[in-house]
């Protein structure tokens, strides 16, 4: 399963993102470092479900009205200060946890409400773009840490016959959680001494930096748009990079007015109904951020989630079944299942998605959708249904 993790200061909102995107209960405080032990739990990512194309409804209870839910894991982590890297506040602990993440989610508080350390202020009196290169800046040095750490164990490395620059690089950085696709893939674009003793700090800098980038690439949330003045959201929103504005308070209200079932909301909406009585209070809030929505499109949190896997990660969802006529598997049921999969995938990888044996017995594939054979270096569409033919049952 994909990993998220969420980033960012202290009281920026990464809890309340996670509750509101897990509903998971989690401790929530105006206060630095809430957050002390890592919380794990599933979120859900949103595509339209190929059930659309038929006259009936699928069978997945991950799918409502034709709004399919893919499940990956989110990772909400203790509060990041600067020095964090250098083991200031909660620091190694927090970079520590990200080892394993595919793409980080940084929490930015866009109102300008939080402190450099994450202290409450009055809002509008911090800048919020101060904290835009802060998860990025901490994540490259800790990495050139790791990496300044362990260099003399690869200069023992190359005193010895036969030695491969390259493997010893892999073996170093694969425990930072890189394949070593990605080591290599990094090091055929930066220029090195061959001689690991002539490398400098600058060398090893640079290589953290581009491994980082590829490893675990940002996306910027920019959160409690609700409260934030204007031109401090406009000023995020014309970065040259990925900025998703949002409010995680808002899309934490709208799923629990759901669950009650005074709402008609699903996560993605760009608006809702209101469908039981609320107080007065509550409906003048929701009619609040019923134009906070209007203007941006939504809440912000599960475009977040899309955009870090579909844009950021670069996968699409498919869909194996064992009819290719009614797209159901072996109990008659259509369309159970959704597996993302890097752009670029092919059926032998959907296979293996599935179970190792149905990949090491795969034979071929049918596109369900055209009833036709597709061959093995056939790459997989977003919302493509599969059926995969295999020795293994």
């Amino acid at each position: 399963m994909l990993s998220l993790a969420l980033a960012g200061k202290p009281n920026a909102g990464k809890s309340t993102f996670y509750t509101a995107a897990t509903m998971a209960e989690v401790q929530m405080a105006n206060y630095p470092f809430t957050t002390i032990d890592a919380n794990r739990g599933v979120t859900h990512v949103r595509t339209t479900c190929p059930c659309t194309d038929r006259e009936e409804s699928c069978d997945s209870e991950n799918c409502h009205d034709g709004k399919r839910y893919v499940p990956v894991e989110l990772l909400d982590v203790a509060g990041l200060v600067p020095g964090a890297h250098e083991g200031r506040g909660l620091g190694n602990q927090f970079l520590d946890e990200l080892t394993n993440a595919d793409a980080i989610l940084n929490v930015v508080d866009a109102s300008g409400g939080t402190g450099p350390e994450g202290e409450p202020v009055e809002v509008g009196t911090h800048d919020p773009l101060d904290d835009i290169d802060f998860v990025e800046e901490e994540m490259d040095l800790w990495l050139a840490g790791i990496v300044n750490r362990n260099w003399e164990s690869v200069e023992r490395q190359s005193r010895s016959p036969g030695f491969d620059m390259e493997e010893a690089l892999t073996d170093l950085l694969t425990g930072f959680g890189a394949t070593e696709y990605e080591v290599m893939a990094t090091l055929r674009e930066i220029d090195y001494p061959e001689d690991p003793i002539q490398w400098t700090d600058e060398d090893r800098e640079r290589l953290a930096r581009d491994l980082r980038a590829r490893t675990k690439p940002i996306v910027v949330v920019a959160n409690k748009i609700d409260v934030a003045p204007a031109e401090n959201v406009e000023r995020l929103l014309s970065l040259d990079k990925p900025v998703i504005p949002a409010t995680a308070q808002g899309e934490l209200a709208l799923r629990r007015g759901a669950d009650a079932g005074a709402l008609d909301y699903d996560p993605g909406d760009e608006s809702f109904d209101v469908v039981g009585d609320l107080p007065a209070e509550q409906a003048d809030l929701l009619s609040e951020l019923r134009e906070t929505m209007a203007e941006y499109g939504g809440t912000g949190i599960q475009r977040s989630l899309d955009y870090a896997v579909y844009d950021l990660l670069e996968h699409i969802t498919a869909y194996p079944v064992q009819d290719a006529s009614k797209w159901t598997d072996g109990t008659g049921t259509m369309l159970p299942d959704a597996f993302l999969l890097p752009d670029g995938s092919t059926p032998p990888d959907l296979a293996y998605a599935v179970h190792s044996d149905i990949g090491d017995g795969y034979l071929h594939a049918v596109n369900a959708r055209t009833s036709r054979e597709v061959g093995e270096d056939y790459e997989l569409e977003e919302g493509d249904v599969i059926k995969i033919v295999s020795t293994a049952k």
